[in-house]
């Protein structure tokens, strides 16, 4: 899948498309951000919101990266999105990638997992439903 052209409020947090990502499953982009200042919680820990943005980030990449490879480049909305959190982020990067479950016609269903080091222990994980279609913003 070709990379994403990431919107003003990932480059804000410093997320990018991982250039070395650690190995897992799919095909999807991975993305990476590091830890700073902008995006510390309590002190030593990310912020969740931080946190919550590079998932929402993840999920849009790889349903753009679905939707270009299917030839559409129709414009997504979302509808919904859950988050949970399974523990502190640390001071070390994190890196997240969005899992289509179903992209049907007119819908995205999408998981995307955050984690540091292991892909294994993921720090957060967020559901999201995302419209395809209708009006490109002006």
């Amino acid at each position: 899948m070709s990379a994403p052209e990431l919107p003003p409020y990932a480059r804000a947090l410093d997320i990018g498309v991982a250039k070395n990502p650690p190995e897992l499953i799919g095909g999807a982009p991975i993305l990476s951000m590091p830890f700073s200042e902008k995006v510390q919680g309590r002190p030593g820990f990310l912020h969740g919101g931080a946190i919550s943005g590079l998932l929402e980030m993840a999920a849009i990449a790889a349903i753009h990266s679905a939707l270009i490879e299917a030839g559409n480049d129709a414009p997504i909305k979302q509808a919904n999105v859950t988050i949970d959190f399974m523990r502190g982020g640390l001071p070390e990067m994190t890196y997240a990638q969005g899992k289509i479950a179903r992209l049907g016609r007119t819908m995205a269903n999408v998981s995307a997992f955050a984690w540091q080091g292991d892909p294994d222990r993921i720090i957060a994980q967020g559901h999201m439903h995302y419209l395809i279609g209708g009006k490109k913003p002006d």
